[in-house]
C-alpha cells in the first residue's frame, strides 16, 4: 500500500468507520477500513453481499442517507483534501468532477422519463459550463468511446429501449463525463453475458490509460478481479481481512475466508462447486472474537477471545487472522 516520493495516493482511506441507524439498532456496515489507491491504480474489492463493498464505496462518495447513515471516524482523502465533514455542495462538486461513479443497477440509476442524452449533458453543463450545443457534441463523443455504435441514433432514446449492455456503457459514459481521476465501478458486469463483460472489462482498461484514473472495482466475481485489477481487498461483515496484489492473492491466498471464495469459482471439469458453509452474520448482532469463526475451518480457541486486526505481512500484504500471522509473520 506504499507511494513512493512525495505524490500523495490519489485515493486514501483511513480507518474509515460507518454507522447505519436501523430499528434493531445501529449497525457499522464499514468498520475501521483502510486502502490507498495510487495513481492510474486498480484496487478490487470482494466480498459475499453483506460484507460491506457497496456500503463502503457510498461512504467515500459521501452518498449515505443523510437520515440513517453517517461515517463516524476515520477519513478518507482525494489528493490529500479530506472529504468526510466536507460541505455537502463541496461535495457534489467533487463527485461530478473528480470521482466517478458507475452503479450496480442503470435501470435503477438512469432515469426512465429522461432521454440518454439529457442525462448524460446535465453534468457537463454544471460541472464544466458547457454550451447545450457543445455538452450534445461531447455526448455523442462520449457514446462512441464506450462502444455505442451509431451514437447519434442512440442519444435521443430513452434507457427502456437499450439493452442491458448499452446502459451499463452510457453508465460509464456519464461517470467519464467529466474526466474524473477516480473511478469507482459498483458491480459493473453483473447480469451482463460474459461476452459483454469482456467489453466492459476492456473499456474500462482502454479507458483508464487513455486518462490515467485510478479505479475501484467492487465485485463479488473473482474473475473480474483476475483479470482487471492490480490489487485486491477483501471484505467481510464491514471489515477488510486481506489485502494484496492480485498475483499473491490467487497464488498464496492466507485468509480462511479469502481461500473459500477463491474454491467457489467455478474451474474446468469441476463437478461440484464448493461453498463457505453458514452466512454472513448479523451486523446488528455480531458474535465476539474473529468474525469469521463459526465459518472457519482453522478457528482456533483464541479466535474467541479477540477481534483480529490487519497486520502487515511481506510484499506489501495485510491479513486479520491469528492463524495465518503466526503461520506467516
Amino acid at each position: 500500500m506504499s507511494h513512493e516520493g512525495p505524490i500523495p495516493p490519489l485515493l486514501q482511506v483511513d480507518g474509515l468507520v460507518t454507522e447505519l441507524t436501523t430499528p434493531r439498532g445501529p449497525v457499522r456496515p464499514v468498520d475501521r477500513v483502510s486502502f490507498e489507491l495510487p495513481v492510474q491504480g486498480t484496487l478490487g474489492i470482494v466480498g459475499e453481499s453483506g460484507s460491506g463493498k457497496s456500503m463502503l464505496a457510498m461512504s467515500i462518495l459521501g452518498l449515505l442517507p443523510r437520515s440513517t447513515g453517517r461515517v463516524i471516524a476515520g477519513g478518507v482523502r482525494y489528493r490529500g483534501q479530506e472529504l468526510v465533514g466536507l460541505a455537502p455542495a463541496e461535495m457534489r462538486k467533487l463527485r461530478g468532477r473528480s470521482l466517478g461513479l458507475v452503479f450496480q443497477e442503470p435501470m435503477s440509476a438512469l432515469n426512465p422519463v429522461f432521454t440518454i442524452g439529457s442525462q448524460l449533458t446535465e453534468p457537463m453543463r454544471l460541472h464544466l459550463g458547457l454550451s447545450r450545443r457543445a455538452a450534445r457534441q461531447r455526448a455523442l463523443e462520449l457514446l462512441a468511446s464506450v462502444g455505442i455504435a451509431a451514437p447519434e441514433d442512440r442519444i435521443d432514446a430513452y434507457p427502456h429501449e437499450l439493452s442491458g449492455g448499452m446502459r451499463q456503457r452510457v453508465m460509464i459514459a456519464m461517470a467519464i463525463s467529466c474526466d474524473p481521476q477516480v473511478l469507482i465501478a459498483d458491480e459493473p458486469t453483473t447480469a451482463l453475458d460474459v461476452t459483454v463483460q469482456a467489453q466492459v472489462l476492456d473499456l474500462l482498461a482502454r479507458l483508464q490509460a487513455e486518462r490515467a484514473m485510478g479505479i475501484v472495482v467492487i465485485t463479488h466475481d473473482l474473475g473480474v478481479v483476475a483479470e482487471f485489477v492490480d490489487h485486491v481487498m477483501v471484505m467481510y461483515a464491514g471489515r477488510a481481512v486481506e489485502y494484496a496484489s492480485t498475483a499473491h492473492l490467487f497464488d498464496n491466498p492466507l485468509h480462511p475466508y479469502t481461500r473459500g471464495l477463491l474454491r467457489s469459482v467455478p474451474s474446468h471439469g469441476q463437478r461440484r462447486l464448493a461453498t463457505i458453509d453458514g452466512v454472513v452474520p448479523d451486523l446488528a448482532h455480531l458474535p465476539g472474537g474473529c468474525r469469521f469463526r463459526s465459518r472457519c475451518p482453522d478457528v482456533r480457541p483464541r479466535c474467541a477471545q479477540a477481534e483480529p486486526e490487519p497486520v502487515a505481512l511481506s510484499g506489501g500484504r495485510q491479513v486479520a487472522c491469528f492463524v495465518a500471522q503466526d503461520t506467516h509473520v
